[in-house]
């Protein structure tokens, strides 16, 4: 009886140990699935920022767009108003070249100028003829004055070796110059006295004068001869005072 007893009581604590150990198991399934119930969402999550990355890059790239958009237009816009500009400034440039057009050149007289004339010390017997342009355009010097002392029935002849390279244009204010050699070393004791000379201004072509003259009065004592000279119109004043 005592033996039954005991593999009763051992098999009743077998039975225990194996429900204990069933329901620990069980136990730990259960924990093990909860576990991983609870990972999964964390997953999900995770998974779910990938839309909001993708949105900010979408995002960006609309951004990117609109900025785009709004600078084509601003630079269609330089461009649209340089292009303008470039127009204007054409019409500015044929503004300016019709205005050049109405202040073209003309033929220098006794209209246009103020002529002087003085005595120099180097060379001697020698005057010097200013020609100054009072006007607002430009006028041309052409060939060489033409010089008539007082009631003289020959013009003053002129130096034909002093002819420049190019016909001497005068800008508004600007002088030209020629020199007056009184007389010849041939003229000896022939000479004429004055004390009024006019001066005539040529043409393009050479051919009698034009325009008014001017009348100046000579320094005193001014003496000159027929084997005396005048020189073309020259630009600078050194050039004319050297003949």
């Amino acid at each position: 009886m005592r033996s039954n007893r005991i593999r009763t009581t051992v098999l009743a604590a077998t039975a225990l140990l194996a429900a204990l150990s069933l329901t620990a198991c069980s136990d730990n399934a259960s924990g093990d699935s909860s576990k991983a119930g609870a990972a999964a969402p964390a997953g999900s999550t995770t998974d779910q920022q990938s839309p909001a990355a993708t949105t900010q890059d979408t995002g960006k790239g609309s951004k990117d767009t609109d900025s785009a958009t709004s600078k084509t237009p601003a630079g269609n816009t330089a461009a649209n108003s340089k292009v303008s500009t470039s127009g204007t400034g054409g019409q500015k440039s044929n503004t300016s070249a019709t205005g050049n057009s109405s202040s073209s050149p003309v033929t220098c007289t006794g209209d246009n100028t103020k002529v002087t004339v003085s005595k120099v010390s180097r060379p001697i017997n020698h005057l010097l003829l200013t020609a100054t342009n009072t006007a607002s355009r430009p006028c041309y010097a052409y060939h060489a004055p033409a010089l008539r002392f007082d009631d003289a029935q020959a013009a003053f002849p002129v130096l034909r070796d002093s002819k420049p390279q190019a016909v001497v244009t005068l800008q508004p204010g600007e002088s030209a110059y020629a020199s007056i050699g009184l007389f010849g070393e041939s003229d000896g004791k022939d000479l004429n006295k004055s004390e009024h000379l006019t001066v005539y201004f040529t043409g393009r072509n050479d051919s009698g004068s034009t325009g008014s003259p001017a009348e100046l009065t000579l320094p005193a004592d001014t003496y000159w001869g027929n084997n005396g000279f005048v020189t073309y119109w020259q630009s600078d004043m050194a050039d004319a005072l050297t003949y």
